[in-house]
């Protein structure tokens, strides 16, 4: 299973999904890189790679359904029931708005959810944890038990951090340092942990200096 996260890391080079310079994120920090998770998310093999990755951590933690908020985690819940149907080990998927409808049933989560059911919460980044934070809220109003929280990249400023001080387990596929290292950590696979320095990045930066 590493192999497939090993493979990831690659594609978000690839891809593009990682992108180095001065930028505002949606917390309003300011950040020397950006990881635009849906550039994978969206790709047939990034979809592939994320739900094949996680697929056995949600059924380790013994969840029920997944889902996160819109918009990040909307393509990563698509693909993940898929691939659990596929795998005829069916998790069905729901999403959370960022506010509930103002017509119609007026719902703020949509999707099959069951009263009690176990959940496992997603998102494509975690800076802050805001987002994270608010799909937990709403998936634990609508009487469900939050057994996973994760994210395909931990930006580890702070948000993963505090999910777990409150309580919830939280893991990421993929994690970055201050200076935009990125890396992974494979949760199945006991005190796996490995980061990698973007090479593409190291490259550009000698070129630079010349």
């Amino acid at each position: 299973m590493s192999e497939g996260v090993d493979r990831l890391l690659q594609l978000a080079l690839e891809k593009g999904a990682l992108k180095y310079g001065d930028f505002t994120l949606t917390s309003g920090k300011k950040s020397t890189y950006y990881f635009d998770g849906r550039l994978l998310s969206l790709d047939p093999e990034g979809a592939y790679l994320i739900s094949r990755s996680l697929l056995p951590v949600l059924r380790q933690a013994g969840a029920e359904a997944v889902g996160g908020p819109t918009l990040g985690a909307d393509p990563i819940v698509a693909s993940i029931a898929l691939a659990s149907y596929i795998n005829e080990t069916p998790i069905p998927a729901f999403i959370v708005r960022k506010e509930a409808k103002s017509h119609g049933t007026g719902k703020g989560v949509e999707g099959p959810l069951k009263v009690g059911s176990k959940v496992a919460i997603i998102d494509d980044t975690c800076t802050t944890g805001g987002s994270l934070f608010q799909a937990i809220e709403a998936a634990e109003g609508e009487g469900c038990v939050v057994v996973k929280v994760v994210a395909v990249l931990d930006r580890r400023e702070g948000g993963g951090e505090e999910i777990r001080r409150r309580g919830y387990d939280f893991i990421a596929l993929l994690e970055a340092d201050p200076d935009g290292k990125i890396g992974y950590y494979y949760p199945l696979k006991e005190n796996t942990r490995r980061f990698e320095i973007m090479k593409e990045r190291e490259e550009r930066a000698a070129k630079a200096s010349k």
